[in-house]
């Protein structure tokens, strides 16, 4: 793994902080410093060090002490979190929660029936 590469993995993960939270500025590190807060603690940690080896891959001495295993692992949970979720993922997520409101609503309706037969003296 080279530095262009390491440096391809810090834009990609900066442009969907951009996409994703709104977060504006040049490069990830100044992303993270305005708008990290809005990441989880374990992502945050990711792009940190995500954004510290891009740092340090520009220097060819620094770059061999790059670890390409971790930068690897912080940059697939970066990406993980930040990618947005598919269309066909969104509407099956909304039709999930249409249908447990449905099915709730009618739970909470055949208990009332039941509390006012009982209450009549129906049952």
């Amino acid at each position: 793994m080279g530095a262009i590469t390491i440096q391809q993995m810090a834009d990609r993960v900066a442009g969907l902080m951009e996409d994703r939270l709104r977060i504006r500025g040049t490069g990830l590190a100044e992303k993270l410093r305005r708008g990290g807060g809005k990441l989880p603690r374990k992502v945050r940690a990711a792009a940190e060090r995500l954004a510290d080896a891009a740092h340090r891959s520009q220097n060819p001495k620094l770059l061999l002490q790059i670890d390409e295993g971790a930068v690897a692992e912080d940059y697939d949970i970066c990406v993980r979190h930040l990618s947005p979720l598919g269309a066909a993922a969104r509407r099956k997520g909304m039709l999930a929660a249409f249908v447990a409101q449905v099915a709730f609503g009618l739970v909470v309706l055949a208990a009332l029936v039941l509390i006012v037969l009982k209450a009549r003296g129906l049952m």
